[in-house]
């Protein structure tokens, strides 16, 4: 499962009321929230995201409320993976059951810089920054997480396999 693109880069404590906006919350249309994502924090996000890009945050990544609406907003936007020095721990679960790549890696996350070009290999948590050439190391989920982020999610991989 490897992943490439363009890096968008924020600071920590990246709120679920800055990933998706209360105010379009009245949605679960995939596509309508991506097109709100990151909006109050970088309103030319939507203009400049990628199929494949990848957001690097700092610590405590999808704090705030419960929401799956912050996950599903940046997955639909188009990012492939999410890199962090640390997430809130609902926006981490949240992520798993929508099929969002996610990894937390506090040097990367540090080091990583807006535009650089990311690959990331899921499957070792292996991060390599082709812009410096750097490497990182996270730790990758196991087998059976990495089965559920494939097939989509928790509710792909139950329909998939059972």
């Amino acid at each position: 499962m490897n992943r490439e693109g363009r890096v968008f880069r924020y600071g920590d404590n990246i709120d679920t009321d800055v990933i998706i906006p209360a105010r379009y919350l009245n949605t679960s249309e995939h596509k309508e929230l991506a097109s709100h994502c990151m909006e109050d924090i970088d309103k030319d996000f939507v203009k400049n995201v990628h199929e494949g890009d990848i957001i690097v945050g700092g610590r405590n990544f999808g704090c705030g409320s419960s929401r799956e609406h912050a996950p599903i907003a940046i997955k639909a936007s188009g990012i492939s993976c999410v890199i962090a020095a640390t997430f809130a721990r609902i926006f981490f679960r949240n992520s798993i059951n929508i099929g969002l790549p996610i990894l937390e890696c506090p040097e990367a996350a540090k080091e990583i810089q807006n535009g650089d070009i990311v690959s990331v290999d899921l499957s070792t948590g292996t991060i390599v920054d082709k812009t410096t050439g750097k490497e990182y190391k996270a730790e990758p989920f196991p087998p059976f997480m990495q089965k559920l982020i494939e097939a989509g999610g928790l509710a792909e991989y139950i329909k998939e396999n059972y």
